[in-house]
């Protein structure tokens, strides 16, 4: 079976789906047990959604571009209507506003998983007769990589709403950290897709150009928890000189002078991880830096973050020593459009993001197996920390 849902057959589609779909029940259940299911229990923060919500919202987006087999996420744009009477008010992200969530008297989490199982079974039976064409396959991989994100955001959300993981799911991996330094010789490499290629490619993607990279070091693995401890013990987060303009308005939003995910308790610093304080493993990436903790930390160290070219690059080497996959790395390049940029169906999924976010590259312990590549280009607001993600440093 291939590991990528870009290239996956209509036979290979249907058992990602319904992996994909068994993780989102696994984590939602989580949720349940603490309470979690019932809007009124959920904090209301910019950064996650009301799970039972965002349930709801996979099983409509499914629906709307497989069942109703709309050609975009224009509200106009579906064939047919949703099984549920208010779908379209409950779950359009593009016209529910993401306060009114926690408002909209959903039904429980019973009916809930009830319409999830509808879409699904039906989804997987109009799935069983199609052909093995690029675009007819589409739309389902399309739902395929919209929900592996979501799983995702379920286990952040899990993290930043202090509940525990289904048991045995979604561990840290504990990799041996690699040689300090990679040099990488001055070249010219291909950001974006090859066009010639088959398969899925997320319109940010599109297409393949040449970008040239001159010589320059890159750290091997990602900078440890034990390298930023140096760095907030010399007292990096009260010097301005780190900070950016931007960095230092965030930081005094946060009123933390340390990582929130972080807490010193004598002499060890301890962590918060799904609802446990856990000793801080001095090897591990650091994780939960936003985008202006790692500028801050490379300004004290005299480096800086590399390219999204330079760390493709570098990823699709063939340096065996080059890590990644174990968190989400920041670049130093802010999320634009390729040359050409035209949105695909899911109208939503870059535009309104060009220019205020940044371009992360790599993958998670959290992220599907089926959508981790090294070309895959992801995006976060600056500020955020609340995702597992982390940095290195490059230098010329």
């Amino acid at each position: 079976m291939t590991s990528s849902f870009r290239t996956a057959d209509a036979l290979e589609l249907a058992a990602l789906l319904q992996t994909s779909r068994a993780t989102t029940l696994a984590l939602f259940e989580c949720f349940a047990a603490a309470g979690l299911d019932n809007p009124a229990n959920v904090a209301m923060l910019a950064e996650i959604n009301p799970p039972l919500w965002e349930l709801g919202h996979l099983a409509w987006f499914a629906e709307w571009y497989i069942l109703r087999e709309a050609q975009s996420s224009d509200p106009a744009s579906a064939l047919r209507g949703s099984l549920l009477t208010k779908g379209d008010d409950w779950f359009d992200s593009n016209t529910v506003p993401h306060r009114q969530r926690w408002h909209l008297g959903l039904p429980g989490s019973g009916a809930m998983k009830t319409y999830c199982r509808e879409v699904a079974d039906r989804m997987l039976d109009k799935l069983s007769r199609v052909a093995n064409d690029d675009s007819v396959l589409y739309p389902y991989r399309l739902v395929l990589a919209h929900e592996a994100m979501h799983a995702e955001a379920f286990v952040y959300s899990l993290q930043t709403l202090h509940a525990a993981l289904p048991a045995g799911r979604f561990t840290s991996p504990a990799t041996p950290r690699a040689a300090d330094q990679i040099r990488f010789a001055r070249c010219t490499t291909s950001l974006g897709a090859d066009p010639a290629l088959s398969g899925f490619v997320f319109d940010n993607e599109k297409w393949a150009h040449p970008v040239h990279i001159s010589a320059f070091d890159a750290d091997a693995s990602m900078v440890s928890n034990a390298q930023y401890e140096k760095f907030i013990a010399a007292g990096g987060y009260q010097k301005p000189a780190y900070w950016s303009d931007a960095g230092r308005h965030w930081l005094m939003q946060q009123h933390c002078s340390a990582p929130r995910a972080w807490v010193r308790e004598a002499t060890r610093w301890r962590c918060q991880r799904f609802g446990r304080l856990a000793d801080l493993v001095a090897d591990e990436p650091v994780r939960h830096v936003s985008l202006f903790e790692a500028q801050a930390y490379c300004v004290w160290a005299k480096r800086r973050l590399p390219t999204e070219a330079e760390w493709q690059m570098a990823a699709t080497s063939g340096n065996k020593q080059f890590q990644w996959g174990d968190l989400w790395e920041w670049t130093s390049s802010p999320f634009r459009p390729y040359v050409g940029f035209q949105a695909d169906a899911y109208r939503e999924y870059s535009a309104p993001w060009f220019d205020t976010h940044q371009v992360v590259r790599g993958a998670s312990f959290a992220t599907a197996s089926c959508l981790k590549s090294p070309a895959y280009r992801n995006f976060y607001a600056p500020h955020r920390n609340d995702m597992f993600i982390g940095f290195r440093t490059c230098a010329i």
